[in-house]
């Protein structure tokens, strides 16, 4: 294998190439000497391609002064390098026809085809659309574009590289919108190109967010490395000659290239170790050695060994285990002449390519003719991470959550932990053994109720770490917990939860508002018609939710348990649509349902405690079994529960009357409910034990306890907690027992 002398190691880590005149950027023959991979019919349709989009922006031009085709071209010359097929350089040449040039999907169908169309049309931002805020339409975009990318990968290698030439020209844009381009980048665009194994696409998008988010610190942070690449080009020569003799004398044909860090990577390191200076920032350069098999890459290994001594901890075998993105390679830090701390990274040609092209490799190996093992790796990589993808979003309709979930996903850590059958999975850096239940499927996830981890219980909050073994428990009645929300760290898993707590919800309020409405037509002295789809009452539930605006039968439930629809109002229309099929009221139930009814309130609902999220008690004043109580259908918010003595729900009931329903507590009970209560006591030591025996003594359990800031300084304190008790009775008992407590001077329920 050649040698490859380290000369290149000095220059700027992100080299570009010459730039061409302007007349000729604007030109076929900026691209032409890049497609020499494809065949001479392919060239054509390339041609043509760029003609199309040469007079589609005839006329218009970039911030920088130059002619706007100069952009499609630059986007297509890097797709080339990365040897994407004619159908994605023609899409990268028509990326913006659509967009800027009202040019139609049908036309590029018709001119060109459909799969190109396609392309493009994945590519293009939903302009047409109207959305409430400029964040909404963003994440539309992006959910569009990465929904496109899971059906076809070349969207999203056209996009970034269109976002790399936007970002290596963006210096003639003003500063705040710099700004909030790179910012755009740096969270989204830099983090796919990684998650998808391109890491110079992903290095150099790093590099010029932060040139454009923070230039002072770009400068300074630049000129600093220029100095320290010139004051250490003795040592660097000393230490690439004893490398050299090293491999030589083992008789071991490699090729040895330097590597520097990046600006950014060097900027992230002095902020991580604690705000380091650039001095003491001492590994800045390392070195990359390419082997021609895997099993060699281990031997190079223990030559470097022999030379410099290992640093502890700081081995990593990527080879045996992959990253999640297909990456392959041996790292090791080893201390080099004069305490220098050097990086040392080993790989086969094969790994390398896989390691600065990613998926993009793909086409690069499919042009030579030849797919290697490490393409394959990144391919099956990837394509689970797309799949994903598409599952979130069957379960995640709205665009800021799809694309919530989508940044969760792209972390650049991963750890790597084993089924109880050795099977390795990769999640993110802090993932839960919720998120590891729900990797392995989503039923697991849904039944999980317990883990293991290396053979003992752990919370499933707990955060694993790569090597753990991992057994998740399940049982048949188990469903999501509303808190594994805060902890849980993949986008898959937060997605699952969402969907099953939203059909959980749905169906509550559906309930609920069946309810409702059967209580609403006892009052126009009729049945609730049947809601069989085979029943001849169907047509009727058809043309009423028509009447309402609803989707469906089920969805007009729904809105009425969620407070969208007015009970009253829809059994009014109902009772009207049955009457004309010759329905009429019964005189008894009619006399009855109008006489025991309130005449400002709709219907009634029995509460008995084992309501789900449809149903809310105030927390305003906390109603509990033996208060009067009245509900308020909130819009979009489901029924809210109000003790009727509480000042928040009276200037409710005066302001929107018509949305009130009566609501009685059921005979039979099913849990236990929060009330407040203040006490005021002397200050003292064991007081709070004193008041939790009491709370204890009464069969009452304390939920949560506050205090004044400053209570532990006064002779006296004021305490407020929340109890869960059984009912009206059982706390006055509670009262009562704390009353008779010795520093309790005074206790009452806390109420608005």
């Amino acid at each position: 294998m050649a040698q490859r002398s380290l000369t290149a190691w000095f220059l700027p880590g992100l080299r570009q190439p010459a730039q061409p005149t302007q007349a000729e950027a604007a030109s076929f023959d900026a691209l032409a000497p890049k497609l020499g991979y494809l065949s001479k019919a392919e060239v054509k349709r390339v041609r043509e391609a760029y003609k199309f989009a040469d007079e589609a922006h005839l006329g218009q031009k970039r911030a920088t002064g130059e002619p706007y085709i100069t952009h499609p071209i630059a986007v297509a010359g890097i797709c080339a390098e990365w040897r994407l097929d004619a159908q994605a350089l023609m899409a990268a040449l028509m990326h913006d026809v659509v967009e800027d040039c009202g040019v139609s999907k049908a036309e590029l169908i018709e001119k060109f085809d459909a799969t190109t169309a396609d392309l493009v049309d994945g590519l293009t931002k939903l302009d047409k659309l109207q959305f409430s805020t400029k964040e909404e339409s963003q994440a539309e975009s992006f959910r569009k574009m990465l929904l496109a990318m899971a059906r076809d990968l070349r969207v999203i290698l056209i996009k970034l590289a269109d976002r790399l030439h936007n970002m290596r020209t963006m210096g003639a844009m003003a500063p705040h919108k710099a700004r909030r381009i790179a910012r755009e980048t740096f969270d989204i665009y830099a983090p796919i190109a990684h998650r998808l194994g391109l890491n110079q696409t992903f290095r150099e998008l790093q590099d010029l967010s932060f040139q454009y988010f923070h230039p002072w610190r770009y400068a300074a942070l630049t000129k600093a490395v220029a100095k320290a690449r010139g004051n250490r080009r003795d040592l660097v020569s000393r230490i690439e000659g004893e490398i050299r003799a090293a491999f030589a004398k083992a008789s071991l044909r490699v090729e040895v290239q330097g590597r520097e860090k990046t600006v950014y990577s060097i900027y992230k390191k002095m902020r991580e170790k604690g705000g380091l200076s650039f001095a003491q920032v001492s590994d800045i350069f390392g070195f990359r050695i390419l082997t021609e098999e895997p099993l060699q890459c281990y031997t190079a290994l223990g030559v470097l060994h022999q030379l410099y001594k290992p640093q502890a901890g700081r081995f990593k075998d990527y080879i045996a285990t992959p990253k999640d993105n297909g990456y392959q390679s041996l790292h090791t830090t080893l201390m080099g002449p004069l305490a220098t701390p050097l990086e040392f990274q080993l790989r086969t040609e094969g790994m390398h390519q896989i390691a600065e092209q990613g998926v993009a490799a793909h086409w690069i190996y499919k042009s030579r003719g030849k797919q290697g093992s490490s393409a394959l790796i990144a391919q099956q990589a990837n394509a689970r991470w797309l799949q994903s993808l598409i599952d979130i979003q069957d379960e995640t309709r709205d665009a800021n959550e799809f694309l919530e979930h989508v940044k969760i996903d792209l972390f650049p850590d991963a750890i790597y932990v084993f089924t109880p059958k050795s099977k390795i999975m990769a999640l993110p850096k802090g993932a839960t053994p919720v998120d590891f239940a729900y990797a392995i499927h989503s039923d697991v996830g849904d039944h999980c109720v317990a883990a293991q981890v290396n053979g003992e219980a752990v919370p499933l909050r707990a955060e694993l770490k790569s090597g753990d073994i991992v057994e998740i428990i399940t049982a048949p009645g188990a469903s999501p917990n509303p808190a594994w929300l805060s902890f849980v760290r993949t986008g898959r898993a937060r997605s699952k939860i969402r969907h099953y707590l939203k059909d959980l919800e749905q169906e509550e309020s559906r309930e609920l508002g069946q309810k409702m409405l059967a209580q609403a037509m006892r009052i126009e002295g009729l049945a609730l018609p049947s809601l069989e789809v085979d029943d001849p009452a169907a047509p009727i539930w058809h043309d009423l939710a028509g009447w309402a605006g609803s989707a469906s039968t089920e969805q007009l439930l729904v809105d009425i348990g969620a407070g969208r629809k007015i009970a009253t109002i829809i059994a009014k229309k109902l009772a009207r649509l049955m009457a004309e099929q010759g329905q009429k009221p019964d005189a008894l139930a009619l006399t009855l349902g109008r006489f025991t009814e309130a005449p400002a309130l709709q219907g009634s609902v029995t509460l008995d405690g084992s309501e789900g999220a449809s149903v809310q008690l105030a927390s305003c004043c906390r109603p509990i079994p033996g208060d009067e109580v009245r509900g308020y259908l909130g819009r979009g918010e489901g029924l809210v529960v109000h003790t009727c003595e509480c000042a928040v729900g009276r200037r409710l009931f005066q302001r929107d009357s018509e949305h009130w329903i009566q609501v009685e507590w059921a005979e039979e009970l099913t849990r236990s409910f929060e009330a407040g209560i203040a006490l005021l006591m002397t200050n003292g030591k064991g007081v709070l034990a004193q008041v939790a025996q009491a709370v204890a003594q009464a069969e009452a359990d304390i939920t949560h306890i506050s205090m004044t800031e400053d209570a532990q300084l006064r002779e006296t304190a004021e305490m407020t907690l929340l109890l869960a008790v059984r009912d009206r009775l059982h706390l006055a008992d509670v009262l009562r027992v704390l009353r008779r407590t010795a520093p309790v001077q005074r206790v009452w329920r806390v109420k608005p």
